[in-house]
């Protein structure tokens, strides 16, 4: 287990650099980042990110609490973060929105109904292995629970896979140029 001090301040440098210090005196095994993502304007939230990170030490986990959409993960990974949380892959997979290799996928959508294609050409979860997109999409319409299973399940194996890309190419000093290429379908 693992205790993270929380930095707060909303969107003033000034409190967030203090309540940084403050933390930074108490042996914390991590930091997060916390108060943003709760309705602010996106390019505030991305501004206050940047600012704080530099705030935190590099040896330490680094954790943005509330990102979020894909773009989310590839900017804020770009800036230094190493943890993030968000109900996005779950929540949407629950009302039908699919995160996949070219953007959201509303699977109730009419032009999905004979589709035989996997809901991501490129996933190997199970339910881009096992369903096609007219079958899930029948699923959701009848209000079936393994629809909702399905697309979160989905939504988790694209997540855990974004991740895993972008830890190796930070490793591999990659990173920029497959973040822009990654973030095409997010913009």
């Amino acid at each position: 287990m693992a205790l993270f001090g929380i930095v707060q301040g909303g969107l003033d440098a000034p409190l967030r650099a203090e309540s940084a210090a403050a933390l930074l005196a108490l042996p914390f095994d991590g930091y997060a980042v916390g108060g943003l993502s709760v309705g602010e304007p996106a390019e505030d939230t991305a501004r206050v990110a940047a600012e704080t990170v530099h705030l935190l030490p590099d040896a330490a986990p680094r954790y943005v609490m509330g990102m979020g959409t894909p773009r989310d993960l590839i900017r804020f990974a770009g800036l230094g973060y190493d943890l993030f949380d968000c109900v996005l892959p779950t929540r949407n997979g629950r009302n039908g929105m699919l995160f996949t290799r070219e953007g959201r996928l509303m699977i109730r959508n009419a032009r999905h109904a004979r589709d035989p294609r996997p809901l991501d050409e490129s996933c190997t979860c199970y339910a881009c292995t096992h369903f096609s997109r007219g079958a899930l999409r029948h699923l959701a319409l009848a209000k079936e629970m393994l629809a909702a299973q399905l697309a979160t399940l989905h939504n988790l194996h694209f997540y855990l896979r974004l991740m895993r890309e972008i830890r190796g190419d930070l490793a591999a000093g990659t990173f920029p140029a497959r973040a822009r290429e990654a973030a095409g379908a997010w913009a």
